[in-house]
């Protein structure tokens, strides 16, 4: 089977650290977002995969030829202009069209579910998750049998908290391309911020009597903003049980797992953790971190950090304060207003 992985978007929702890398190549829990689809993928058999690409794409392509290069058959296509899901499948039609099943994965989200019985479906399947807040994503509406009548972007009033969450598994190509195809030529003459939605092209097909189904997955992670960045990290800390360093190997420190340090970092007179990911060769000292993120060849000293995330490459040097408090005296730093 193979894998289609869009992965143009510009990633606004991260920004700043998606103005020097794409979104897919941050960091989470020890390894870029990608790295972490492309493991589990490969984990379940993938072998084969084709990746659509726009927004910084020679950095992903990389990533992928300089990680990957003896494990997986890795294919580029560029995606420009980068208007939606569909439309990235639609650039690549001439690799998959060919194909007897797909699986596509969104580039921004990591699944954790049964893979076995995921690809065993006879029939196109997607997966989902509940959530709290359907409005936000892409819901799907299904009958008692569990099969899919409606696929809705982002409803206004949902009647479903199934959410999509990234993973398709296509047994029928040739009508989702025409699916994509018709949903684009519904929209001739719209303006240049329309997006195609994979949503879209799947309640195409059901209206032309395809059956889809759907799976709930084990564990989904959001990796679109911040806070599910940070949310993420944590949980695939705690999941994985990273332990890769402690207290014994950092004198002076003290270590509240779960941790993930990478290569050769220099720690002194610091606390860390808990939730705490750190990149290769990253000087901390005299420093309070706890769920955050910190890219590689940073410095930090005498910084005290909760739910950040600092880039690779960066130097942040906190304020030192030397104060002589007389009694009945009041100050107060947090800035709490």
């Amino acid at each position: 089977m193979k894998a289609i992985i869009p992965v143009a978007g510009a990633g606004t929702r991260l920004r700043p650290h998606t103005h020097t890398q794409p979104k897919p190549l941050v960091p989470i829990a020890g390894k870029p977002i990608l790295g972490h689809i492309i493991d589990n993928l490969y984990e379940n058999g993938v072998r084969d995969f084709l990746f659509v690409i726009g927004y910084l794409g020679d950095r992903i392509e990389e990533y992928i030829v300089n990680t990957y290069r003896d494990t997986i058959n890795a294919e580029f296509v560029l995606q420009e202009p980068r208007i939606g899901s569909a439309h990235a499948l639609w650039i690549a039609r001439n690799f998959i069209k060919d194909e007897t099943e797909l699986l596509v994965v969104l580039g921004d989200t990591i699944v954790e579910m049964n893979y076995a019985n995921f690809f065993a479906a006879k029939n196109t399947v997607v997966a989902v998750r509940k959530v709290d807040n359907p409005r936000v994503f892409g819901i799907i509406e299904a009958d008692k049998y569990g099969v899919i009548k409606k696929f809705i972007e982002k409803p206004r009033i949902p009647k479903s908290n199934l959410a999509l969450v990234g993973a398709y598994k296509i047994m029928n190509i040739p009508l989702l391309l025409d699916a994509i195809k018709t949903i684009m030529n519904h929209s001739v003459g719209a303006n240049v911020s329309w997006e195609y939605h994979l949503t879209d092209a799947l309640m195409e097909m059901v209206d032309q009597g395809e059956k889809i189904t759907f799976m709930e997955v084990d564990n989904w992670f959001d990796c679109g903003k911040k806070e599910t960045l940070l949310e993420a990290n944590a949980s695939l800390l705690r999941r994985h049980g990273f332990k890769t360093s402690s207290a014994a190997d950092y004198p002076n420190c003290i270590i509240i797992q779960p941790v993930r340090f990478g290569k050769q970092c220099k720690l002194e007179n610091s606390i860390i953790g808990p939730n705490v990911a750190i990149g290769d060769h990253t000087h901390i000292s005299n420093s309070i971190i706890q769920n955050s993120i910190i890219g590689s060849f940073s410095e930090l000293r005498h910084a005290t950090l909760n739910k950040s995330i600092i880039g690779s490459d960066s130097s942040l040097k906190g304020l030192v304060q030397s104060l002589n408090i007389g009694d009945s005296t009041e100050i107060d730093f947090t800035n709490n207003e």
